[in-house]
């Protein structure tokens, strides 16, 4: 678990590298985040402060980086690489709120009867990622939340996330992954920095 003045770091932190990139095109690693060495999953959210509508979001679900590697580059890609959306422009970034997941290690889900998984995921505690060959859809822990869906729904959208049917969980022999989060979030752009608790 990290401290509120450790998430407001990482927050800044990515404030401040996708500025930079947006400015220069060139990527920074701030030294103050380089002490974080400890390998996480990491994603990166943007949304527009007034709308609320998403801008970009963008991570690495397993941890193959040290967390501030991770940072930086879910950070960049996040407001430049959303297949979604367009780059954002410099100017955009005034208008928008970043917030920042810090992954536990997702642990794959294993039942006899698929029709079980409901049973081992938690809305408001775990995200989703969903695997089947070449198909992958991660959900972050707030969606389900955000959404009011139940253990069902979650299942079904994180399958439609992949590219999948929504009944896929059920009828193909798919990996299931769960995972819990730790969310900082500036309340507007460039102000203070808080920790989402979803339960």
């Amino acid at each position: 678990m990290y401290s509120l003045k450790e998430g407001e770091m990482f927050v800044k932190t990515s404030r401040k590298v996708i500025k930079h990139y947006l400015e220069t095109k060139e990527i920074i690693f701030p030294e103050e985040i380089k002490k974080y060495e400890e390998k996480r999953g990491v994603f990166t959210t943007i949304k527009n402060f007034r709308t609320k509508d998403l801008r970009g979001c963008i991570g690495f679900p397993f941890p193959i980086y040290p967390l501030w590697k991770a940072l930086v580059l879910s950070s960049i890609s996040a407001a430049t690489e959303d297949p979604r959306f367009e780059p954002m422009k410099i100017e955009e970034l005034n208008e928008c709120a970043i917030e920042i997941n810090i992954l536990s290690e997702p642990e794959i889900i294993k039942v006899e009867n698929p029709e079980d998984y409901p049973k081992h995921i938690e809305i408001g505690k775990h995200g989703i990622i969903v695997q089947y060959g070449i198909y992958s859809g991660l959900l972050l822990p707030e969606v389900a939340v955000e959404n009011n869906w139940d253990e069902y729904t979650f299942l079904s959208y994180t399958c439609l996330k992949a590219g999948l049917p929504p009944d896929s969980w059920i009828k193909l022999p798919i990996k299931i992954y769960r995972f819990t989060s730790q969310i900082f979030q500036e309340i507007e752009p460039e102000g203070e920095v808080i920790e989402i608790k979803l339960k």
